[in-house]
């Protein structure tokens, strides 16, 4: 973890233009994510880091880091995006699902302890990190961040480095088309093929769709799926996610995850390798790159 760089938040700023002010808001209505909270003054929305303060927006994740490390493209996972190179991760809090097999829940869905950086600083450790090739956003849910990505991904990017992001692909068509001329590579968790699924866990199924076919005809896409026995793990399932990511191109890897206990699905045990194997034939009958994880 770098830790060094991590400065105290300024002030917030809540009239006027400063850090922290959201960009996509409609009266009380926040219009980031399918969720379109409306918020009561002094509320926070459903993603728990956008408030409406006096009448105003305000992303209160702005910039609050709580985890930065320089990990291998390989762990985000990016397979077959500068495959053997090193990125800086960097996370904040909050999020706009509930799953409830997080991995990351003691960051997404709490307000966990954070620190203000401002993207000019975060440009700048990028580049001056040895052996870097950019920034990847990840841990928590980026995308209700998304105003600290569009001004911190410029500045990347002068820099002749990568931006990439690694989401639930829950975000509205306006805001996604803004940021993705800013990326150049997602790993978008694509949670089951079911719109039950979806509704159980706090997302949209339509949404995350949308932002996958969006995403792949501007940036290189790979796809996870985190196998879980009893949810997502029938083989038509499986048959019907990796048949309709071949239709955009059979060229777009797709990650299955094995499932281990966790958050609040601790009463579950590991998806069997077995169901893992037989998955990634299923996969492989529309899509020439299905990769395992976690076994």
């Amino acid at each position: 973890m770098i830790k060094a760089y991590l400065v105290p938040h300024p002030p917030l700023i809540v009239k006027g233009v400063g850090a922290g002010k959201a960009k996509f808001w409609d009266g009380t209505k926040c219009s980031l994510c399918p969720h379109n909270c409306v918020i009561a003054d002094g509320k926070k929305g459903f993603c728990n880091a956008r408030r409406n303060v006096g009448g105003e927006l305000i992303a209160e994740n702005y910039g609050r880091i709580t985890s930065l490390a320089l990990d291998p493209i390989e762990k985000k996972p990016l397979y077959h995006f500068r495959p053997g190179s090193k990125i800086l991760s960097v996370g904040s809090y909050g999020c706009n699902m509930r799953c409830a097999f997080c991995q990351n829940h003691e960051i997404s869905q709490t307000q966990a302890n954070s620190k203000y950086m401002p993207p000019e600083k975060l440009a700048e450790i990028s580049a001056e990190t040895k052996g870097n090739i950019g920034v990847a956003f990840t841990y928590n849910e980026p995308l209700i961040g998304v105003e600290y990505i569009l001004d911190a991904a410029p500045l990347i990017k002068r820099n002749g480095q990568a931006v990439a992001m690694v989401s639930n692909g829950q975000i509205n068509p306006k805001p996604l088309l803004e940021l993705l001329p800013m990326i150049d590579a997602w790993n978008i968790d694509v949670k089951a093929f079911t719109a039950e699924f979806y509704s159980s866990h706090g997302g949209d199924f339509e949404t995350v769709k949308y932002t996958v076919g969006a995403a792949v005809k501007t940036s290189h896409v790979e796809v996870t799926t985190l196998i879980i026995p009893g949810e997502n793990d029938g083989e038509a399932e499986i048959d019907a996610l990796a048949k309709w990511l071949s239709g955009m191109s059979p060229n777009i890897p797709l990650h299955l995850s094995r499932f281990f206990p966790r958050y609040k699905m601790t009463d579950k045990s590991p998806t069997p390798k077995e169901t893992m194997l037989r998955l990634e034939k299923t996969a492989k009958q529309y899509l020439k790159f299905v990769y395992l994880g976690n076994m």
